[in-house]
């Protein structure tokens, strides 16, 4: 069907991170398809520290077209340390991945520059914050901002994250509760911690008995000079979600090197003496919220969830940016293929949640096994030393030999055997 036959469909993206860059990238380039990002922050930026980029992460970046801009530290090992005593116990090795597909870590704000400058000029709109949604029916959905602002649109992406307003809006039931997860990031310059031993030699977490540390560079070498390279830390700590009072915030509040530090006191001295070089008043905190999963990732034929807004999983496989950007590819050329044929948005729709939410399933049905693994274990050995059940936890840290259909996935082979599934019906 020619493209100037084509009805103009108005996409209104609610949130402006990788998901929905991602998606502003891929429909911008489909015929007759008005694209805007409605995102709340007064300016464009990645609050956190470093992100993963793996092969499945650089497979979507190269669809997209943005992945010569993100460049970090390739990862050739990751060990894994009893945290009380720097003692390795796991090392994963991935010298034998395709080296432009090897794992790199990457500051945030890398991926946010690649992707920003493959969006069309005038697509991203800042200080718009949505504060609710209604279903018109045929006519779209309309849109309200908090600045007063309606906006009707005919396809809703809700790419705005844990706390979705659009999720809320479509799946007023669904909610999410914190997990007893904190987390706090900080990058600083490799030069304050670079006579450490072993520090920065390769990535490592450290497992305490309840939470880690995790270390890692930042930058590539061959383009960023060794003074002025970075370097990321990131503590975990765990707690019963019950026992916490206070309010939590699942994005980045500042937090003193005394709320940090007072959680690893029985750590390695290595690690203790990594935390006292950190200057004051880098750190950011992080509350993990995470919900049930969604039985559908669509509602009213023309609102769809990406993201962490479509599985609140709070970052569990460390994909989380990779999971928004396959989402975001799939949608594209679900709507293209759909509109070839002149079907209805309501078939691109159906085809996006019957790949993308079974995906999801597994994804919950993953954790459900390894928590219940973790439960058996303390089950038989009740009394079991900070040892045995940190065996335990390795044993169940799942990598590529493990969790290959997440880390190894192709999305545009599970867009290809898709059409192969629908030639053959």
């Amino acid at each position: 069907m020619p493209s100037a036959t084509l009805p103009t469909l108005r996409i209104a993206i609610i949130g402006g991170g990788p998901g929905g860059l991602s998606s502003a990238i891929a429909l911008s380039k489909l015929p007759n398809i008005e694209v805007t990002i409605y995102e709340q922050a007064r300016e464009l930026r990645e609050i956190g520290a470093g992100i993963q980029i793996g092969f499945n992460c650089w497979k979507v970046l190269e669809l997209l077209g943005a992945a010569e801009g993100v460049r970090g530290h390739v990862q050739e090992s990751i060990v894994h340390r009893n945290g009380l005593n720097g003692t390795p116990l796991k090392e994963q090795s991935f010298v034998s991945v395709v080296p432009k597909y090897r794992g790199q870590r990457v500051r945030r704000t890398r991926l946010q520059a690649a992707l920003k400058a493959k969006v069309p000029e005038g697509v991203i709109k800042l200080r718009k914050r949505l504060v609710s949604l209604e279903n018109l029916g045929e006519e779209g959905s309309r849109l309200v901002l908090e600045d007063g602002e309606e906006v009707i649109a005919d396809l809703v992406i809700g790419g705005d994250g844990i706390r979705s307003v659009v999720r809320q809006s479509i799946f007023p039931d669904h909610s999410i509760q914190f997990t007893g997860r904190t987390i706090w990031r900080v990058i600083i310059p490799k030069s304050l911690i670079v006579d450490i031993p072993e520090m920065t030699s390769s990535t490592a977490w450290w497992h305490g008995p309840a939470g880690h540390f995790y270390n890692c560079l930042v930058d590539d070498p061959s383009e960023t000079p060794e003074d002025k390279q970075m370097f990321e830390i990131a503590v975990h700590n765990v707690v019963p979600a019950a026992t916490v009072k206070e309010k939590r915030f699942s994005w980045g509040i500042p937090a003193t090197n005394d709320r940090v530090e007072q959680h690893l006191t029985e750590y390695d001295p290595r690690v203790r003496d990594a935390l006292s070089r950190v200057p004051e008043g880098l750190w950011k905190e992080f509350s993990a919220f995470a919900g049930p999963r969604l039985e559908k990732v669509t509602a009213w034929d023309k609102v769809v969830l990406i993201g962490d807004a479509s599985h609140p999983l709070t970052g569990a496989f460390g994909s989380g940016a990779a999971f928004a950007m396959q989402d975001s590819w799939i949608l594209a050329q679900a709507i293209d293929y759909t509109r070839s044929s002149r079907q209805p948005l309501a078939a691109a729709l159906e085809i996006f949640d019957s790949i993308r939410s079974p995906y999801y399933q597994r994804m919950y049905e993953h954790l459900d096994s390894v928590g219940k693994s973790f439960q058996d274990a303390k089950a038989k050995n009740p009394g079991q030393t900070f040892e045995e059940s940190l065996e335990v936890k390795i044993k169940g840290f799942g990598g590529t030999e493990t969790l290959g259909w997440i880390y190894q996935n192709d999305i545009q082979k599970v867009w290809e055997d898709f059409l192969s599934a629908e030639k053959s019906l």
